[in-house]
């Protein structure tokens, strides 16, 4: 093993002793009580199984056939869950294959940040993480399932569905995707094209056209943001089947990796006698694998938060330290938009999961010796699954990368460090994603441009007053103010003042898409101007750096001059419209740190 890694990963099972043996004890204690179904009632378990057939029915009175929940994230507005629809059926005929069941046990809730983005409804996103994990407790509760399998994709959707999965740790669960659209047109001509319309260069019409061409059909987005972030995680963390991460919907290996899932689930049962449950797959090895190969391939941000809350459902604390240390280590070796050109299914093309696992194996960055969906060992997941005479097979990945653009090796890497990076100053800490920032671009030292709220940005920009060097300061933004709503709606503009030969960078307590790109943007920065932050003392003017070089965010203004100001007034807009205002108020105050992982201490942390 590479010796930082084995280092953090150290440190990592050091610092979570006591909290890890809590949540194995609960997952024996769990375990010990065999099959619930056993324990119910006649009437409990005659609700149980009432609307199923009569073969179903009898298996679930024997108690010695295994019985799948299905939780699933679907609706038809989301490209990237639409899919999921025809999988119910699917998913069950394959368990009744090898004399299992199925039942779909709940849906949770699937928004899209692509779809709320500077809008309102933004202001839910982080928090339908936290409903969507008590949402996934409540379809597990019932005590009929020996397993599970897990239906979801983008941003807040996958962390929620995994938090809430590790609080029922004792069953096997797998996550199951249903794969990115076909390639639109390139992302670079997107970006052109926005880049055009906050210029006032090209019209609505043309700019519609354009994303239609982009987001065109049924799967996940094709850049590397959150949601794709996600199943690269999930893929090497061992929560999904080798090579599944990234076929197309409409692909016929899509199916039959899907009816692989829910045979192997059921293999994964205490009845099957392979009993692999999933609170024991999530362990510090594999979180740690995780983060490695997401600072590997430059992933979104936003994980910086996911992983370290789904890593303390299982009793494991992760922090931005680690991530820092790691980031030092790992070198990248992906260049998917906004990193680059390419999209993920020129990834998949040129090699995809099974050669970036194979690479960071290589040099020691990857723990192999964990268990996973697939078995023991991620060595496992350097083959790639192949319809071969309508039989699913998994075969040797390739040794090399057929696009050295888009996958490189570890000796022939894009820059010797991760994609991600730690800030830390007087101003507190935060995270940077640096992978899509040139290196020219990295440190910018300006005077302040200070708004509350994004949506005062185009004002400004379109008056030109943002023609300059600067770094705009979006303060107000943290979870305990507005819910910490993504501010992607900038990228635009603060792309088109750095091509205009401008410095510029964003400094927030928000947070930016999982497809932030090329301008310096430290965010998540914590403490919050909520929490008396230094943020919410910058004035417009103020000189500010940004240094992802060297890790810093300062505020350089004179301390005497700081303790003669005071913090700003933040104002707390509740969500604007719907129900969405009395949850917002409800779990607002009780959010915390995203380096903590921006929990909610109302939220299912602990089933047990």
């Amino acid at each position: 093993m590479h010796s930082v890694v084995q280092a953090v990963t150290d440190r990592i099972i050091a610092r979570s002793k006591a909290s890890r043996e809590k949540y194995l004890a609960a997952l024996k204690e769990a375990r010990a009580h065999g099959v619930h179904r056993a324990s119910l009632s006649c009437g409990n378990l005659a609700h149980g199984y009432a609307a199923c057939n009569a073969t179903d029915k009898s298996a679930l009175r024997q108690l010695t056939k295994a019985n799948i929940g299905i939780i699933t994230a679907y609706n038809d507005m989301l490209s990237a869950h639409q899919p999921y629809g025809d999988y119910p059926a699917i998913l069950k005929a394959a368990c009744a294959e090898i004399g299992s069941v199925a039942q779909v046990a709940g849906g949770v809730p699937a928004m899209c940040d692509g779809v709320t983005q500077g809008q309102p409804g933004m202001e839910l996103s982080l928090l339908s993480r936290e409903v969507i994990a008590m949402a996934t407790a409540v379809g597990l509760s019932h005590n009929m399932f020996d397993g599970a399998l897990l239906l979801g994709i983008c941003d807040k959707i996958v962390p929620g569905l995994l938090i809430g999965a590790l609080s029922f740790g004792h069953l096997p669960m797998l996550f199951v995707p249903a794969g990115p659209m076909k390639s639109g047109i390139p992302n670079k001509e997107k970006a052109r094209i926005r880049q055009q319309f906050a210029q006032g260069k090209v019209g609505r019409e043309a700019l519609l056209e354009a994303e239609s061409k982009s987001y065109h059909s049924a799967g996940t987005c094709t850049f590397y943001g959150t949601a794709n972030s996600n199943q690269l995680m999930l893929e090497v963390m061992g929560l999904q089947l080798p090579g599944s991460s990234f076929v197309n919907p409409d692909d016929p290996l899509r199916e039959a990796l899907n009816k692989m899932a829910a045979r192997q689930v059921c293999r994964l049962t205490e009845t099957s006698g392979q009993y692999s449950p999933i609170g024991e797959l999530v362990n510090e090895k594999s979180v740690v694998n995780g983060i490695v190969a997401l600072l590997a391939t430059g992933g979104s941000t936003n994980l910086t938060m996911h992983i370290v809350a789904a890593a303390r459902a299982a009793g494991i604390i992760v922090n931005w330290d680690d991530f820092s240390e790691l980031s030092d280590a790992v070198p990248l070796l992906a260049r998917v938009y906004p990193n680059g050109h390419a999209d993920i299914n020129l990834f998949h093309a040129a090699g995809g999961m099974a050669l970036l696992i194979r690479e960071l194996l290589s040099a020691g960055l990857l723990h192999q010796d964990v268990n996973t969906v697939a078995g023991f060992g991620l060595e496992r997941y350097t083959q790639e699954p192949r319809l071969i005479d309508g039989e699913l097979v998994w075969v040797d990945g390739p040794l090399t990368s057929l696009d050295k653009e888009v996958l490189t090796s570890v000796n022939e890497a894009f820059q010797p460090n991760g994609g991600l990076r730690l800030l830390k100053g007087n101003l507190g800490r935060a995270v940077i994603k640096v992978s899509a920032v040139s290196p020219q671009h990295r440190v910018v030292e300006a005077p302040a441009v200070v708004i509350d709220d994004q949506n005062k940005l185009d004002a400004l920009f379109k008056a030109g007053e943002l023609d300059k060097d600067c770094v705009v300061v979006v303060k107000g933004q943290g979870p305990k103010a507005n819910g910490m709503p993504e501010l992607h709606k900038l990228t635009p503009m603060l792309g088109t003042l750095q091509d205009k030969g401008f410095k510029v960078a964003l400094l927030t307590d928000g947070r930016m898409s999982g497809a932030s790109g090329k301008v310096p943007a430290a965010i998540h920065l914590t403490p919050e101007a909520l929490d008396n932050g230094l943020i919410g003392k910058i004035h417009n003017g103020d000189l500010v750096r940004v240094d992802a070089n060297a890790g810093e965010i300062s505020l350089l203004v004179d301390e005497a001059e700081l303790l003669t100001r005071e913090a700003a007034e933040i104002d707390l807009r509740p969500v604007r419209y719907g129900m969405g205002r009395e949850l917002f108020g409800a779990l607002r105050a009780n959010l915390s740190s995203p380096e903590t992982g921006a929990r909610s201490t109302s939220a299912v942390d602990e089933y047990y």
